[in-house]
């Protein structure tokens, strides 16, 4: 009996292993940006849909032709998040400041307009802008802000929203630092939130029905001996099994945690310090896309956005908005 025990525990012990010792990290072509940000799968598309934040661009990446195709908004300079909306192909909803917009591109054009404006938050705070926003699987969008500027990390002025079609834009939660990933597990009901001002993950009880959050529990620590050396956790997403999987802007790398026992049971490194943000996608949304940034001068590759392959594993699929 010993004797299969240990057999049954070393095997199990090589197919974890085998699951994430080899993998393949290959950069998309054409995909170098000052701050690419907010990666979304479209199923119906086959294409990733993302950001070049500081300069109002949106792009795509078509999989069935590995081409990517680029977007400027007219008379935009910032632009946080772009999400496909229901039943319309050629309609988006971005963030641009403070404001989420609704933009149509046909996913070829090189250069797009704002059409008319869904809601604005915090007048009061001009110097404030969105960061990360995802739907729910029920199809709202959250949506955080952020200080933009040189005092990010010292004043918590963000917050975070949920808008959903018919209704007005409801505050979620206050005292954010800079609102960064976003995760919805529906099986056990839980959404995980990042922080990155608190170098943590965070999860919170989710009501399906109503989108409402509670009970906050920190679920991973990415905190050092010393300040400065503080992981900055950054976007995030989740696979088929509840497993996260966290960008690191300061570490070159992806982490993949066991959200209900904390674990760390992958670090997926990458070729350039500023990881943003992640999302699966592809045919059988078993690749896993990575954003990256290119701020203070980090020379390239950074800003390439990445596809990561054979991690044996599938995530979801991005959900569009319904308006």
């Amino acid at each position: 009996m010993f004797r299969v025990l240990i057999n049954k525990y070393l095997a199990h012990s090589l197919a974890q292993n085998s699951r994430t010792m080899c993998y393949r990290v290959k950069p998309l072509p054409d995909s170098l940006v000052s701050l690419g940000e907010g990666p979304h799968w479209d199923a119906a598309r086959q294409s990733l849909y993302y950001v070049d934040l500081p300069v109002g661009g949106l792009l795509r990446y078509d999989y069935r032709e590995n081409k990517v195709y680029r977007t400027q908004i007219e008379g935009e300079k910032l632009a946080s998040f772009v999400l496909p909306v229901e039943c319309n192909l050629q309609e988006f909803t971005v963030g641009c400041g403070r404001r989420t917009v609704i933009v149509n591109w046909d996913g070829v054009a090189p250069c797009t307009k704002v059409r008319r404006t869904l809601f604005e938050v915090q007048l009061d705070k001009p110097q404030n802008r969105f960061n990360d926003a995802k739907t729910d699987p029920s199809g709202r969008l959250f949506a955080g802000t952020m200080l933009y500027g040189p005092e990010e990390f010292e004043r918590r002025e963000g917050e975070l929203y949920r808008w959903q079609a018919g209704g007005k834009v409801e505050l979620v939660k206050s005292d954010v630092g800079i609102s960064n990933g976003l995760a919805w597990d529906k099986k056990s009901k839980k959404f995980y939130y990042v922080d990155t001002t608190d170098y943590e993950v965070k999860s919170y009880c989710y009501d399906i029905e109503t989108g409402c959050i509670d009970k906050p529990k920190v679920i991973y620590n990415f905190r050092k001996t010393s300040p400065k050396d503080h992981i900055q956790p950054d976007g995030m997403t989740i696979d088929t099994d509840g497993n996260i999987y966290v960008a690191t802007f300061n570490d070159a790398a992806v982490y993949k945690i066991d959200p209900r026992c904390g674990k760390l049971l992958q670090k997926i490194k990458l070729p350039t310090m500023q990881i943003t943000s992640v999302a699966f996608g592809g045919p059988n949304l078993d690749i896993l896309y990575v954003t990256t940034g290119a701020k203070h001068g980090e020379p390239a590759p950074a800003g390439t956005t990445y596809q990561v392959m054979g991690l044996n594993v599938q995530g979801y699929a991005g959900v569009n908005l319904k308006i």
